[in-house]
């Protein structure tokens, strides 16, 4: 995990590919920031997957829409509370589960909008189980740049608890295009 999120700042810092504009990034660029690792957001889980994967349309922070099917949903306990998550697939027949959520930290120590998980079969998948860890939740392009379109989080996925893993909101300030 230290080295994903070391790479990832290197991206961010070095790579002409980086979501930030070239002001922002080598020495000026300001780090990214993260919660500690912690084994308790870290879960083992089955997939509850949804007999009729209905397709659902998400708004986007440039108004427009992307589709994707609910394909399933998670159910987790944190301090004695269950709680759950929807879990998506592009509509487009990527091999991933996408799972989006805001929690108790959205817009406090967190992207306000909400943070992502990725899951992919052949790396996420023990004995028919999903290893579903919220340390490696990641904002979504668009906390870094105004510039990118991004998925905004579906309401069945706001979450009342904290979510106190992964990435936490950019301690810059995110880049606008119209900015000159």
């Amino acid at each position: 995990m230290e080295q994903a999120r070391a790479e990832k700042e290197a991206y961010f810092r070095d790579s002409p590919r980086s979501p930030l504009p070239p002001a922002q990034r080598g020495e000026s660029f300001p780090g990214l920031a993260f919660y500690e690792p912690d084994p308790h957001y870290r879960f083992l889980v089955p997939l509850a997957e949804h007999e009729t994967k209905a397709e659902v349309t998400v708004e986007t922070t440039a108004d427009g829409e992307q589709t994707y099917l609910r394909w399933g949903e998670f159910t987790f306990e944190r301090d004695g509370e269950p709680f759950s998550l929807q879990a998506y697939r592009p509509s487009r027949g990527a091999d991933r589960l996408w799972v989006p959520f805001r929690d108790a930290t959205s817009g406090t120590e967190t992207y306000g909008a909400g943070r992502y998980l990725d899951l992919e079969d052949d790396s996420h998948r023990v004995d028919g189980e999903w290893l579903v860890d919220f340390n490696m939740a990641y904002n979504p392009t668009c906390a870094y740049n105004h510039a990118y379109e991004c998925p905004l989080i579906p309401p069945e996925n706001w979450l009342e608890v904290r979510i106190e893993a992964g990435e936490k909101e950019f301690p810059g300030e995110p880049a606008d295009p119209h900015d000159h």
